[in-house]
């Protein structure tokens, strides 16, 4: 705007980009003073800001919480996952929408105090809800940073805690597990050490037999004489009870697989068990409580409080503002449309039930259209009323000079 004393600067796009996110007038600022377009623009870069580093801890922290979990015991490098990358991202832009609309709300809905530079205890009273809700915000992005500054040490100490559990894990299932394992193997060793005796017990008799039969043994007679028939009958009887041995021990045998293998299914069932239990502790809480075992107490606040006053500092810096010709523009456009509107304010008007000063608000126009429709409501029913009487004299009339007529009619 061109004045014989100054001249406001032309304002570029990005510059009313920023005046948009501090919630400013444009109207007003193009009419105001550089320090205020500075003064606005400054404000909507803090608030630009803070959304985007939402947007950017909002998606880190969505995909450490939805990404697949990895072979603990490998120790390459995990690769990105795509499909929960693009979910993070749009996560991530949402989510920094939403601050960034929070935090435009809160700078645009905070009034310029007192409009001298001091911060007065009633300016902090008015500002306690905008402030809790700054630091909250300030909270929830500096956590999500805070764990990604220390990925490295995180993943270090949390691979060695996955390590842990892992390894206790499978510690009390070989526990639990591995007895009854041990014991089904024995027992089928010691069936298959009984069938493999019976056996060896039967090729002896057999050998003995044929031996005497060829006179190489025995009684050195061949042929087939008593004591070669009575080898002959221990053999056949000893075949028959291995038989009988094989099938009864055999069904033990395949009985007693089944159950180690069961057993052995249980086994690796839990250590799979142990492995997803240990892939659980690589979620969003527990590197959260990782990062503060490794940075201390000192430097995660340290993070926490640069983020409040990043956070916060719009606020407060509103409040330490004074009184520039921007706020006196806008005080006076305000008063043009509450004029032209036909708006009155009466300030400390009266004193409500608990003593607290009231202002009286007097809408004018309001009440001019009230009074007028008022007025036509009354003039309506006016006339409406004349209107009755004169047909009630007119059909009076027409009753006294012929009331034949009117029988007639109603007959």
């Amino acid at each position: 705007m061109k004045r014989d004393f100054y001249t406001t600067p032309k304002s570029s796009r990005i510059m009313r980009a920023l005046w948009k996110a501090a919630g400013a007038d444009r109207y007003i600022l193009e009419r105001g003073t550089y320090t205020d377009h500075v003064k606005y623009a400054c404000l909507g870069g803090i608030v630009l800001a803070t959304g985007f580093m939402a947007a950017m801890a909002g998606g880190y922290a969505f995909y450490v919480i939805f990404e697949p979990k990895g072979d603990i015991i490998s120790s390459t490098q995990e690769a990105i996952d795509i499909p929960t990358s693009i979910l993070a991202i749009s996560f991530g832009l949402i989510w920094g929408l939403i601050i960034f609309n929070i935090d435009r709300f809160i700078v645009a809905s905070t009034g310029k105090g007192d409009g001298t530079e001091a911060i007065t205890w009633d300016e902090i009273k008015g500002a306690i809800p905008r402030i809790i809700m700054g630091i909250i915000i300030a909270i929830t992005i500096s956590k999500p940073v805070e764990i990604r500054m220390f990925k490295s040490e995180i993943d270090v100490a949390l691979h060695d805690a996955q390590m842990d559990s892992y390894q206790g894990a499978l510690k009390k299932a070989e526990k639990s597990f591995r007895p009854p394992i041990v014991e089904y193997q024995e027992r089928i060793s010691g069936l298959k050490k009984e069938l493999a005796d019976k056996k060896e017990e039967h090729r002896l008799a057999e050998l003995d037999y044929k031996t005497e039969m060829d006179g190489g043994g025995g009684t050195g007679n061949r042929g087939i004489g008593p004591v070669a028939k009575n080898k002959k009958a221990i053999a056949d009887r000893i075949l028959i009870e291995l038989t009988d041995f094989k099938e009864v021990k055999n069904k033990e045998i395949e009985t007693l697989k089944i159950d180690l293998q069961q057993a052995d299914n249980k086994l690796k069932q839990a250590k799979l068990d142990a492995e997803k239990k240990s892939h659980g502790l690589d979620g969003l809480l527990e590197r959260i409580k990782l990062a503060h075992e490794i940075a201390g107490t000192s430097i995660t606040l340290f993070i926490t409080l640069l983020f409040m006053a990043i956070e916060l500092t719009p606020i407060f810096f509103k409040m330490m503002l004074i009184k520039s010709p921007y706020d006196f523009l806008s005080d006076n456009i305000k008063s043009l449309i509450k004029a032209e509107q036909g708006i009155e304010i009466k300030y400390d008007f009266y004193k409500d039930e608990q003593g607290v000063q009231r202002d009286l608000v007097i809408n004018h126009q309001a009440d001019r259209l009230l009074r007028e429709k008022i007025k036509l409501i009354q003039t309506q029913t006016e006339l409406s009323e004349m209107v009755m009487e004169n047909w009630k004299s007119s059909e009076s009339k027409n009753i006294k000079d012929n009331p034949g007529s009117y029988i007639e009619k109603k007959a």
